[in-house]
């Protein structure tokens, strides 16, 4: 019987394998399929609750398929007037009502002030998708046909256009790029050819598996999916279950080198020592995600979840089968290299290794040591209010320069800066007269016209269910800090006129109530992501002074990193801000990623303080688990580095600081801010727990 029980528990790697595989076939594909169900309109992934959004509502009355306006831009190859070209550039773009895909006819040639240069407005049809490139092909074959003039088309369909060539073939260049990287690592780290290929191919079955679980979430509308969800979750997946697949490696390698057993003792014996550490670290990573569902950002609120089952992924495919193969092949998993104890893990701290003097140095002057890494640390986090999070203009969004940008420059020295990227008003129709006269009234406001039935200046306002739609053209680019300060300006004057109950949106005010919105969420979800943490610890640490301390240094950790970003950012990368939403994500990603360091450090060192004593057990605990980890750090590093292949500023942007700030808390807060402080304090550290009181082991090591 208990022959038959062996054998029945020896097959359960040979099943998980095989359920594996079966994953990665059929699922695989959908590693490139998310791209059918994402959509990178941003108007998708406004604030719920804000009055921009709703504007983009009532909108929908006013047009039931509200168009893609592309703006034409006409200047003279000579400098000279372009009033002359005014007729033939009208009949250029006439004869593209008539086509499909097309929502209606091209507004009348305007002529700029200086009279340099001419401008029309081409509604393209809406969802234009896959057709959207088609369409603006024919829109600038139409238009060249004025001679002696350069085309360019700016507007939202062309910066729709852009972005959409940015996150082309982000499935297989992400992917190939962090993949290729990571396993440079691995290669490096184990010394072996088949353990790094092991891990590579269990990140790829979990992300097969992500990917599958997103995309029919969002195919039936559960959750939304953009480029930039879609990128980190790929990063996400690969970096997570790396590290995790490092951690448990690690020790499964200790496992063989004690030679206590055979390759099934040493897989169980590692699941059962790593296990805690590693679901701990992901519940901390996918808690700290799901609580970006109390944002009231959409894009927010999408990775949420994603994220969150990203890791899940990741911790299913590192607790079932990496263990399941390494149980298969043993020390062969290895070959060439030999497994082989961590420098001083098991049965000492002695050696000549890094680890060994690091540990050494804690040990010698702990108070020291601590004092130079905070004061690092804080000279850094000293930076941080110099970080912007206004939002990112227009001319930064691409890291390279993309067509539709510098068309919308063109277009500003000729015409008023908001031109083609109107603030969008809805009113009460019988106070159509004085919200327009309150906005041309309004400083910064260039013009305000209604909507008219003919689409032409001076006819009768459009009146749908009682309410009209006045446009405003602002006197200052629509991305611009002065743009949104005339929103501001704009609403408090409209909102004044009795009886109109006007709204106001449109970019501009999209962008402000963006920025607002975000404040607000950080104000929101930090204190959750720290709380929920804090639980977390408590309850694998057995401690309540500890969790308190690791949370702190982490949070320390990621105000020295806004503020080393804040002067790469402006002084090395030419970014004049960020993103609102890039520091609440570099906040859930580097407090959530860098308590995960902490947990398998600090999980290790209770390990060996049970055995060994509180002092002993930082020691040793540094050392086993300072090389594992420190290799994690890099992997997660050069994946999260791998969003730069994106030429979008807000990937641009979170790939350094979770790259950079990784760093940080791996090579600094992890390895010497940590352990000197746990030394210093020393068993006190624990407390309430049973490691905080007298141990004669730590009374004579001290």
């Amino acid at each position: 019987m208990f022959t038959t029980a062996r054998r029945a528990r020896r097959l359960i790697p040979v099943v998980l394998l095989l359920v594996w595989l079966g994953i990665g076939g059929a699922l695989g594909p959908f590693a490139g399929r998310l791209g059918e169900v994402a959509t990178n309109d941003q108007a998708a992934f406004l604030p719920r609750s804000a009055e921009s959004t709703e504007v983009i509502a009532a909108q929908r009355a006013f047009q039931k398929d509200e168009p893609l306006p592309v703006i034409v831009l006409w200047t003279a190859d000579d400098g000279g007037p372009a009033e002359a070209l005014r007729e033939e550039a009208d009949r250029a773009l006439a004869p593209l009502a008539a086509e499909p895909g097309f929502g209606g006819r091209p507004s009348p040639v305007m002529v700029s002030e200086d009279g340099k240069a001419l401008q029309s407005v081409v509604p393209l049809g809406p969802g234009a998708g896959e057709d959207l490139a088609p369409a603006l092909e024919r829109v600038e074959a139409a238009a060249e046909r004025v001679p002696g003039t350069t085309v360019r088309l700016a507007g939202p369909a062309a910066g729709q256009a852009d972005l959409s060539a940015a996150f082309a073939g982000i499935d297989g260049l992400l992917l190939g790029v962090a993949l290729a990287t990571v396993l440079a690592i691995l290669l490096l780290v184990y010394r072996s050819v088949l353990l790094p290929l092991i891990i590579i191919v269990g990140s790829v079955f979990a992300l097969a598996l992500a990917c599958a679980v997103v995309y029919a979430l969002a195919d039936h509308g559960v959750v939304r999916v953009d480029g930039q969800v879609q990128g980190i979750l790929s990063i996400l997946v690969i970096g997570a279950a790396t590290d995790y697949a490092l951690l448990l490696t690690a020790r499964h390698r200790e496992e063989l080198a004690r030679g206590d057993g055979d390759r099934f003792t040493a897989v169980r014996a590692a699941l059962r020592r790593c296990t805690g550490a590693i679901t701990a670290s992901a519940a901390t990573v996918a808690l700290g995600l799901l609580a970006l569902l109390l944002s009231d950002l959409t894009n927010n609120r999408a990775l949420g979840p994603v994220g969150a089952i990203g890791i899940v992924c990741a911790v299913l495919s590192t607790l079932t089968f990496l263990p399941a193969v390494l149980a298969l092949l043993g020390r062969a998993a290895y070959w060439p290299a030999r497994p082989h104890r961590a420098e001083g893990a098991a049965d000492g701290r002695g050696g000549r290794g890094v680890w060994p003097r690091v540990a050494a140095a804690v040990d010698r002057a702990p108070r020291r040591v601590w004092a130079l890494s905070l004061a690092g640390l804080l000279a850094c986090a000293a930076f941080a209010p110099l970080l912007t999070s206004k939002g990112v203009p227009l001319d930064e969004i691409f890291v390279n320069d993309a067509p539709s940008v510098a068309a919308q420059k063109t277009l500003g020295r000729h015409f008023p800066g908001g031109s083609g990227s109107p603030a969008v008003v809805i009113a009460d129709a019988d106070r159509a007269g004085r919200v327009t006269a309150a906005a041309r009234a309004t400083e910064g406001v260039a013009d305000a016209t209604a909507l008219t039935e003919s689409g032409r200046p001076g006819a009768e306002p459009r009146v749908v269910d009682g309410r009209v739609r006045v446009d405003v053209t602002l006197q200052d680019a629509a991305d611009s800090d002065a743009a949104k300060d005339t929103v501001v300006r704009l609403r408090a004057a409209l909102h004044a006129v009795p009886g109109a109950d006007a709204l106001v949106g449109g970019p501009t005010a999209q962008q402000y109530d963006t920025r607002i919105t975000a404040e607000r969420d950080r104000a929101v979800i930090v204190p959750v992501v720290l709380a929920v943490i804090l639980v977390i610890l408590v309850g694998l640490l057995r401690s309540l002074l500890l969790p308190v301390l690791l949370v702190a240094t982490v949070g320390l950790n990621f105000l020295a990193t806004l503020g080393v970003s804040a002067l790469v950012f402006e002084n090395l990368l030419g970014f004049s801000g960020t993103d609102p939403s890039v520091p609440l994500y570099g906040f859930v990603f580097l407090v959530a990623l860098g308590v995960d360091y902490n947990i398998f450090l600090m999980s290790r060192v209770r390990e060996e303080s049970l055995r060994h004593g509180v002092r002993e057990g930082v020691l040793r605990g540094l050392v086993a688990t300072g090389g594992v980890i420190t290799s994690a750090g890099v992997v997660l590093a050069a994946t999260f580095a791998a969003l730069g292949v994106i030429p979008l500023a807000f990937l641009v942007q979170i790939a350094f600081i979770v790259a950079f700030g990784v760093l940080l808390d791996t090579l600094v807060v992890r390895s010497l801010l940590v352990p000197a402080l746990v030394r210093d304090i020393g068993r006190a550290v624990w407390w309430p727990g049973s490691l905080s009181r007298a141990d004669g082991r730590d009374t004579a090591a001290s």
